[in-house]
């Protein structure tokens, strides 16, 4: 029933705001709103949502509302901002990054149609000013904002937009990002309708594309439609920054860019210094040689949580560790073998002991406390010794069994590995630990191609997605490009399309409740925890803005005296 305006008088701002907005929201907003009143949407949940489908809620000033930004800036505009950093682990490009490392530098001066916003985890326009679905949610259409110059004078239009994400989609050019892309964007499928104006049509309907061509998606900074060369040698884009220097292994300086679309940068220089493991990174803050760290963790500096020379600063987020087992060979074929694992692990002490509580909670799916979709009502898997000693026994294993986890040496892992290897133990599970560099365990390992793809049991780092569709499908269904546990389950791959598929936040939860039933049943990995993205800056240092993939921003940075 249409409210009177007695009515909304009587409502609070924020549903008053709610009412407002039904005559321009739609049929995905008013069923949004509906299930906020109906109580089974949280108001944080309902902002999300919208921002995510591009509803038209701002005449009731809800997408318009100011969200929380970084720490407002106290200090003088100008001056350098250092920033200690982790060595990139190979050449820097859009189209092939896939470290941390990489992708903090390329978003110094490239942008990205959507930003995955840091602090409130919701999307908000930057070269894309809206953005809505067709009625499937097959076609999403773009409208771009204006008169944005790429940093050498060319006008950045929808053939430049098309462009990117076309050479992003090709199977033949190498991107990195086939891994998000692969079954939801083909080749050619982006469509310029004018120069302000651009279609993604999709392989299959999917209720959360914007987040594929937002800041989540690392590779996805728009470059001119002309780009071609070395990246390295310019790092073209729009952003606030523009390159002046980057020499390979040892650092990179960005500029203020005069000409930005947007509020003007306040430093007039941004300098990365590379180093080869967080414990360098720490001694140049120490040593004042650096005002920032990005990717601190709590194992590797907890002196620096005390001190009162630095701060720092922690946002939610969906990243995690996960330990797949071999579904298709060796012991872990048996699902209970599998599940005798997952409740030798005491999840409490990983929380408590790697980071201070600094993460919340695993239930072995991917299905994150800070998305939206995830179901929280599902049990949560906890430590039970004597019924992973039972499933062994009844798997035909009562002796326990020897085997070989595989990982890498970066952050927390090593550290990890070696609280599963004791918790196996407990249970009777022999795990010998090969602790491998990135480069040998994402390249060319023991196992093979890739050890992390192949070996029987091993614990890969997955950064953090606005949207679990990713974690869903590349490493869990039948084709999943990094299907690391060899996991095929018919059933399984129909709930994912489904969910990929569902425009509302209502089904979209009453399908992960069924994805996560099924996954703690067949088990076909373990994951503990979802950890805090942490930054470390020196204590004068304010404006910061950083997101849980790893991103920084500086362009609201100050240092004060």
């Amino acid at each position: 029933m249409k409210k009177t305006v007695t009515d909304l008088d009587s409502l609070s701002p924020f549903n008053a705001a709610l009412e407002q907005s039904r005559g321009s929201a739609g049929e995905l907003g008013n069923h949004a709103i509906d299930e906020f009143k109906a109580g089974r949407l949280s108001r944080r949940e309902l902002l999300r949502h919208a921002s995510l489908l591009g509803l038209s809620m701002a005449a009731g000033g809800l997408i318009g509302m100011p969200h929380a930004r970084a720490q407002a800036p106290a200090g003088k505009p100008g001056g350098t901002i250092r920033v200690a950093h982790l060595t990139p682990s190979g050449q820097v490009d859009p189209l092939t990054v896939t470290d941390p490392a990489g992708l903090a530098l390329i978003n110094q001066t490239g942008e990205f149609l959507i930003d995955d916003d840091g602090q409130e985890l919701k999307l908000k326009p930057s070269l894309a000013l809206s953005w809505k679905p067709n009625e499937k949610g097959d076609v999403w259409t773009f409208k771009l904002r204006p008169n944005v110059k790429f940093h050498d004078g060319q006008s950045m239009t929808a053939k430049d937009v098309a462009a990117t994400f076309n050479r992003l989609a090709d199977p033949a050019s190498g991107s990195a990002a086939l891994s998000v892309l692969k079954g939801v964007l083909s080749k050619g499928s982006v469509k310029v309708v004018d120069d302000m104006t651009v279609e993604f049509h999709l392989d299959a309907p999917n209720g959360n594309f914007p987040y594929y061509v937002s800041s989540d998606t690392y590779n996805a900074v728009i470059l001119p439609a002309n780009f071609s060369g070395t990246y390295e040698k310019s790092f073209p884009g729009t952003g606030p920054f523009k390159f002046e220097k980057y020499t390979p292994k040892v650092g990179a300086s960005f500029v203020r860019n005069p000409d930005y679309w947007g509020e003007k940068a306040l430093p007039d220089r941004v300098t990365f210094a590379f180093y080869a493991d967080e414990q360098s990174e720490l001694l140049a803050l120490q040593g004042r040689q650096a005002d920032v760290m990005g990717d601190f963790t709590v194992q590797g500096g907890l002196s620096m949580m005390t001190n009162p020379e630095f701060k720092v600063l922690g946002v939610k987020s969906s990243a995690h560790r996960q330990m797949h087992m071999r579904t298709d060979t060796g012991p872990f074929k048996d699902k209970r073998v599998r599940q005798a694992l997952a409740l030798a692990v005491n999840r409490d002490v990983l929380v408590k002991g790697l980071f201070k509580g600094r993460a919340a909670l695993g239930n072995d799916s991917p299905f994150s406390p800070v998305f939206p979709s995830s179901d929280l009502s599902v049990p949560q898997r906890k430590i039970d010794v004597a019924k992973a000693k039972q499933l062994l026994a009844a798997a035909g294993v009562p002796n326990g069994f020897d085997v070989t986890l595989t990982t890498e040496k970066y952050m927390e892992i090593p550290d990890l590995a070696v609280v599963i290897q004791n918790a196996a133990k407990a249970v009777g599970i022999r795990i010998t630990l090969k602790v491998e560099s990135q480069e040998l365990y994402y390249g060319a390992g023991t196992y093979g191609k890739s050890d992390w793809l192949d070996s029987p049991l091993g614990i890969t780092d997955y950064g953090h997605r606005g949207v679990p569709n990713v974690f869903l499908n590349a490493p869990l269904t039948s084709e999943g490009t990094w299907n690391a546990a060899h996991f095929k389950n018919p059933q399984y791959d129909k709930l994912v399309a489904d969910f990929v598929a569902a425009l509302d936040v209502a089904s979209q939860k009453k399908l992960s409740g069924q994805i996560q039933a099924l996954l703690l049943d067949e088990t076909p990995v373990v994951i503990p925890y979802f950890y805090d993205q942490l930054i470390v800056t020196r204590a004068n240092v304010k404006g910061v803005r950083f997101n849980a993939i790893s991103q920084l921003y500086f362009q609201r940075a100050t240092i004060g005296a």
